[in-house]
């Protein structure tokens, strides 16, 4: 088992789970992150941090788009070890529908 970043982390980011990781498997995309499946220990101590409610064990069914994305884009996004100031906007967006349509392929901030 793994832990996977899902839909509701687009526009919202909020950073907290980076903290909390014991080996530093979270990298950033301008506006989501992603969990590196081969990299995670599956500790769990991730998914109760985050306020939005976007990181879900790769057990649970439906995630597989969401898996795919998470180990793709871990390839090749910056990992980030260290807890930044989400946007601003974030609570606006915290359990909004719809949210992939904001995906972002590029990495890291301002790109």
């Amino acid at each position: 088992m793994t832990y996977v970043v899902v839909e509701n982390c687009i526009k919202c980011k909020y950073m907290d789970c980076v903290e909390v990781c014991p080996v530093d498997c979270f990298y950033e995309g301008e506006n989501m992150l992603v969990i590196h499946p081969d990299e995670c220990i599956d500790c769990g101590v991730c998914e109760p941090e985050c306020p939005a409610e976007a990181i879900k064990p790769d057990t649970e069914p439906g995630l597989e788009t969401w898996m795919s994305l998470n180990a793709e884009y871990a390839k090749s996004w910056p990992n980030i070890s260290v807890k930044k100031e989400g946007p601003a906007d974030a609570k606006e967006h915290d359990g909004k529908p719809g949210k992939m349509a904001f995906f972002s392929a590029n990495a890291g901030e301002g790109d």
